[in-house]
Formats: C-alpha cells, structure tokens, sequence
C-alpha cells in the first residue's frame, strides 16, 4: 500500500493583513464569542481549528465582510492567489425575528439594554424561549467554501476566518444577530421601538417634548482685520491651553476598530499616538516656546 507524502507549506507573508489579539490561549472573551467557540469545537474540527490559530495570528486573513447571512473573506496561503473565503450562516425568517422581538421586550431589562446598544446577557435564553437559536446548532447551519485545493471542508483557511469573527464579536456582539439574518436596528423597529433607540443614543440631544436651546450669539467685530483673523491675538482668547488629563479620549469613546489589522489592540495603539503627537502640537499653538518641563507636566501657557 502506497501512501502519499505531502511537504508542509509555509503561507506567503501578508503585509497589513488582518491580525489576531489573542497571542495565546483562547479567542475572544465575552460569553457570546465563547459561545461561538464552543459551537465551533462541537464540529470536531480538530487540527484544521489549530492551523485556523497560525493563520489568524500570523494575519495571513486580508479582508473579512460580514453581511445577512453570510461572511466573505480573503485569505493568503502558500499559493501567489489569495483564497476566496465564504461562510453562510442559515438565517432566521421575518417571521421568527418578529416572535423573538415580542419575546424580548416582554422583559424590560433585556429590552432596556438592548435600546442602550449592549447585548442582554440573558440573550440566549430569549431566543430559547421563542424556540429559536441564536448560534448555528449544527453543522448544516454553516454552508462553508473555500477555493483553495484542501479537500476538507473547513480547511484551515476557513478555521482562521471562525476565530478573527469571534474577537470580532467582542467589538461588536450584534454581528451574531446579523449573520442571523437581521441587524439591532431591525429588531428594535420590529417591536416598534426604533424612535425610542435613536433617542436614547443621541448624544446630548434635547428631552423628549422640548427644543434645543440655541447657543448664545457672540457679537461680530467691528474691526475688519479682527473679523477675518487678521489681528493680534489677544492674551486671553484662547485661555489656558493643555494636554488633555486622558489620552485618545474620543477613539476610547468610539471603541475599538473593526477587524484591527496590527498586532496591538487598537485602543493602545492611539494612546501612543496621542501622547506623542501632544506635545509636539501644544508647542506648534504656542510657537515653539514650550520648554521641556511644561511638555512632562502636559500643560501650557494661555496666548502667545
């Protein structure tokens, strides 16, 4: 009996490809991405879900799109051609989206959180009880290709795009909703509470049943060279000038950046950013007077 042996390829390196936070250990750390990891070991992938980890780590996934019901990749392996990827996930109809709707907002908290853009912890258990799930429950649930010439199926370019959705999930737990067949938004219309949802996450917006107060009217400038900045600046126009107390306020705001492509997380990356580009942009405002101890205690003077 002949048996063929197959020399181990290495992929091509990917320059910007995607890349996995997890450096070791397990993918992903809310409940819901653990879920899906459980839901992927029942499949018995076996090594082709540990090659899926070299692959994820490595960033050899260059693109990942994630629609209704199903999930367009990219991946780099040994072949010059990067490998088309695509997942689809069995989707939810109308009509089961409906039933779920009714059953969740038959629970205040789970609807409160989910108006407030979180995911109810109790989530799994709502879609129990409307008699659905939210994970594929078996392997039929996920029709899997791949163009590479791997005769299983998933093959590890496949496994490598199951792990980067489950940090994914992390960022963003109502990408399992959209795979499902629906997004937040569409369920939250279907119970009939999309007004209420947009309400709720302006920011700063006026009460309900009253109007945004204009913001007082400063008077122009007479002086024409004042009125087009052309003037001296006065000493106090600008009051006192400083380094912001927390670094990249507004991208830790905003969260974290779908499918961050380096192999630090997002939120630290910009922090380095912001504390090196700070000083450098408080001293260009004051004109390259700001000494070395101002730019270590992160503050300046106000005007020029």
């Amino acid at each position: 009996m002949a048996f063929w042996y197959y020399e181990p390829t290495r992929p091509l390196d990917v320059k910007g490809g995607i890349r996995a936070q997890s450096r070791r250990g397990e993918f992903g750390q809310s409940w819901w991405a653990r879920r899906w990891i459980e839901v992927l070991n029942s499949f018995n992938l076996g090594g082709r879900l540990d090659r899926g980890k070299s692959y994820a780590r490595r960033g050899q996934v260059i693109s990942v799109d994630v629609r209704k019901g199903s999930v367009k990749a990219r991946v780099q392996g040994s072949y010059p051609q990067p490998y088309d990827v695509e997942i689809k996930v069995r989707k939810l109809t109308e009509s089961d989206w409906r039933k779920l709707a009714l059953t969740l907002f038959e629970r205040p908290v789970a609807a409160a959180k989910l108006l407030a853009g979180q995911m109810p912890d109790n989530v799994d258990e709502v879609f129990r009880e409307a008699g659905l799930s939210l994970f594929p429950g078996r392997r039929a649930d996920l029709d899997t290709d791949c163009t590479c010439p791997d005769w299983s199926n998933p093959c590890k370019h496949i496994a490598a795009v199951y792990l980067l959705l489950a940090e994914e999930f992390d960022r963003d737990p109502f990408l399992v909703f959209k795979m499902r067949g629906a997004e937040r938004d569409d369920l939250l219309a279907m119970a009939g509470l999309e007004s209420v949802s947009q309400m709720a996450t302006a920011a700063g917006g006026p009460a309900s049943g009253q109007e945004a107060a204009d913001p007082p009217q400063e008077p122009l400038p007479p002086d024409p060279d004042e009125f087009w900045g052309r003037g001296d600046r006065k000493p106090d126009q600008t009051g006192r000038v400083q380094i912001p107390p927390v670094s990249a306020s507004l991208p830790k705001r905003l969260g974290s950046f779908p499918f961050w492509r380096s192999e630090r997380g997002f939120i630290p990356e910009m922090e380095e950013m912001y504390d090196s580009a700070s000083p450098a942009g408080l001293d260009a405002f004051l004109g390259g007077q700001l000494r070395v101890e101002d730019a270590k205690k992160g503050s300046g003077r106000g005007g020029r």
